[in-house]
């Protein structure tokens, strides 16, 4: 791994072995107060979302009236398992990225597109802000085809708002929902339990339109 830049994703073959058991976690959500677990009831939907530091990613979509679960943790890489510290390291293949568990009848898949586009800069590659690394990378991990045709169009239709302000193109990764694992205790809700912590989040200032796809 000698001269690898943090902003270079590594193969599965290079990938830290990581462990057989899920890392310790948080119980109890610390703004919700509900089982912080993976249980999606009845009626409502999931997906997940990278864009940048996972603290202030979470913030941004407990705070939306119809989203009834957050929590934060690594996705979309190789190493089962992995820490906080080996995410960092740039060796596990894993983005920071927040889980969601909503109610599609009180805030749709589109809605929540909106404010993930609107709520970093997809444009930035391997990073967000001062945050460089492939942790960091912006992403939507789609359960179900809906929401991957959905993804996609909302991509379509923001890459052209974008590129019509001067921005670059978009970086985005949009695939099916990998496997998630949860973070450490610490990380859940961060900035509930430290307001004037990092946030880390920054958007480019140009609105999201909501096209067909993303309804």
């Amino acid at each position: 791994m000698f001269g690898r830049k943090k902003t270079d994703m590594i193969t599965r073959g290079q990938a830290l072995p990581g462990r057989e058991q899920a890392i310790a976690t948080a119980s109890t959500h610390f703004v919700y107060a509900r089982a912080l677990n993976g249980d999606v009831p009845d009626g409502m939907a999931q997906v997940m979302f990278g864009m940048g530091c996972f603290w202030g990613a979470e913030r941004l979509f407990w705070q939306l009236d119809g989203v009834w679960m957050t929590r934060v943790g690594y996705a979309a890489g190789f190493t089962p398992n992995p820490t906080y510290a080996e995410v960092c390291t740039g060796q596990t293949g894993h983005n920071e990225v927040v889980h969601l568990v909503f109610d599609p009848s009180l805030i749709s898949f589109a809605a929540l597109l909106q404010a993930f586009w609107q709520g970093h800069d997809p444009t930035q590659g391997m990073g967000q802000g001062n945050d460089r690394g492939t942790q960091y990378r912006s992403g939507v991990y789609c359960y179900g085809n809906e929401q991957l045709a959905a993804a996609k169009g909302s991509l379509m239709d923001y890459s052209r708002s974008l590129s019509g302000a001067g921005y670059g193109p978009v970086t985005t990764e949009v695939m099916e929902a990998p496997a998630f694992y949860h973070a450490e205790a610490d990380h859940q809700q961060y900035l509930a339990k430290n307001p004037g912590g990092y946030c880390g989040l920054g958007g480019t200032g140009v609105s999201c339109p909501i096209g067909a796809g993303a309804a």
